[in-house]
């Protein structure tokens, strides 16, 4: 399944991940967040409502993925990077190719 995704109207496709806390963050749909930037690499805000998780600690982020941190951060990546941290996989944009000129690195609704 996909969605639709605008940032400073441009559109993105999100491809989703088929588990508990993908199928909860639908069920929120359609908001609209105002995401602020974070460490030049990611954008977060936070969910009205707390979501499932079952975090995972992969070595790397991948510009494009769309993860859930604790049980109510949605996070978008912009950037390629390694962590420690732990997400829970939501989806990730198809085509991320000018995901990093659109995002910029202040906040975005």
């Amino acid at each position: 399944m996909t969605i639709k995704i605008i940032i400073n109207q441009q559109s993105y496709e999100v491809e989703l991940e088929d588990n508990p806390t993908t199928k909860a963050f639908i069920k929120q749909l359609p908001p609209t967040l105002t995401m602020q930037e974070l460490n030049g690499n990611e954008k977060f805000a936070d969910l009205p409502h707390a979501l499932p998780t079952n975090p995972i600690s992969p070595e790397t982020r991948h510009k494009g993925d769309f993860m859930l941190y604790g049980s109510q951060n949605l996070v978008l990546f912009h950037d390629t990077f390694r962590t420690t941290y732990s997400y829970t996989p939501i989806g990730r944009v198809i085509t991320s190719d000018t995901l990093q000129d659109t995002v910029g690195h202040s906040s975005i609704t």
